[in-house]
């Protein structure tokens, strides 16, 4: 069977350094086209995937038969509709939508056209999510009481942009951003939520987007998730910390495929997604603990779940209902950050 012509949308950091290449590692998938108007990156992604640069969504009509939403937030919605009109199949960077009712809307009209449309959340391939998940599936940490997560960085000087100091309408900060993901974390890990309560603030000077953000959720089966996304944590805390009724386990430091991703290694190489041993993580009680290695993180599995959705009829690798379901909660936590109380979800 012929390749799967795929069209990305946006070349900016999602679309160079995880899209494009995840795509370009799939069997199955071929970059034919990428939308960008900046003349130094139509010619990057020509001379290294061998696609197209266009300077406009209209000019990938004809050229692709999925197309790849990784432009900015305030486009997401827009793109998605106009390539579920001409009847191509959507992935769509996170969030989806910028409100659930926005999201909602999308999952209906893919489903009238019988067109797949899935969301990259791609830290559900995160090795130390991977570990967290087998851990509990495995009954090491009993009851899970309590989830800690952090996203936390040490920049003090904006990097400007829309994401630091977009309008209202592009989405900005933190909570949409690095907090879709813990939020999407929390929910697979743990259900769905019942309670939602927010602190997020602005610290830094010329930055209109939150840059220190708190979510805490009760979920319906009465645990509770912590999750912090700050660019003001000149100490990182652990990335997960999970405290369970048998044992607890505690892992420092980000997965590294990003950073590989950023540093040019290709996502297919051998030892792709393999964490350093020293990060390893710990399980266990006081006086009774021991290292645990990290599950190989898998980001290349996303998008050979998409082929195989295209290809197969098989679920697609996110189920689009499950992305709405974030955005209610970070609506909520908004909410609950302007208005300083805890919103309650039906």
């Amino acid at each position: 069977m012929d390749d799967i012509r795929v069209g990305l949308v946006g070349y900016g950091t999602a679309g160079a350094y995880f899209h494009a290449p995840l795509i370009d590692a799939t069997p199955g998938l071929t970059l034919s086209a990428v939308v960008t108007r900046d003349p130094g990156r139509q010619a990057e992604v020509g001379g290294r995937y061998g696609a197209a640069g266009v300077s406009d969504v209209e000019d990938l009509w004809g050229r692709c038969d999925l197309v790849v939403v990784a432009s900015p937030n305030r486009t997401h919605v827009s793109t998605a509709v106009s390539a579920l009109t001409h009847g191509l199949p959507v992935v769509v960077d996170k969030p989806l939508a910028r409100t659930a009712e926005e999201g909602r809307a999308l999952v209906r009209l893919a489903r009238e056209r019988g067109l797949m449309l899935t969301v990259f959340h791609n830290r559900r391939w995160d090795g130390d999510f991977r570990t967290v998940r087998r851990l509990m599936g495995e009954g090491r940490l009993g009851d899970v009481l309590r989830l800690e997560s952090r996203f936390e960085r040490w920049r003090p000087v904006p990097k400007g942009g829309w994401r630091e100091s977009g309008t209202p309408e592009e989405v900005p900060g933190l909570l949409y951003d690095l907090g879709s993901h813990l939020v999407d974390q929390a929910v697979q890990l743990l259900g769905p939520v019942r309670e939602v309560y927010c602190e997020s603030d602005v610290r830094r000077a010329g930055v209109s987007g939150d840059d220190d953000t708190f979510i805490a959720l009760t979920h319906e089966g009465g645990a509770r998730s912590h999750l912090w996304a700050s660019s003001m944590a000149a100490r990182l805390g652990p990335r997960f910390r999970v405290l369970g009724s048998s044992a607890a386990f505690v892992k420092y430091g980000m997965d590294v495929q990003e950073e590989r991703l950023r540093a040019g290694m290709p996502p297919d190489a051998p030892g792709f997604g393999d964490d350093e041993e020293d990060r390893w993580g710990a399980l266990g009680t006081p006086g009774d603990q021991q290292v645990v290695r990290t599950e190989p993180g898998a980001y290349p599995d996303f998008y050979r779940g998409v082929a195989a959705a295209l290809r197969e009829g098989a679920a697609p690798p996110v189920d689009p209902e499950s992305a709405v379901e974030v955005l209610a909660v970070l609506e909520a936590a908004r909410l609950s950050a302007t208005e300083r109380i805890v919103v309650h979800l039906s």
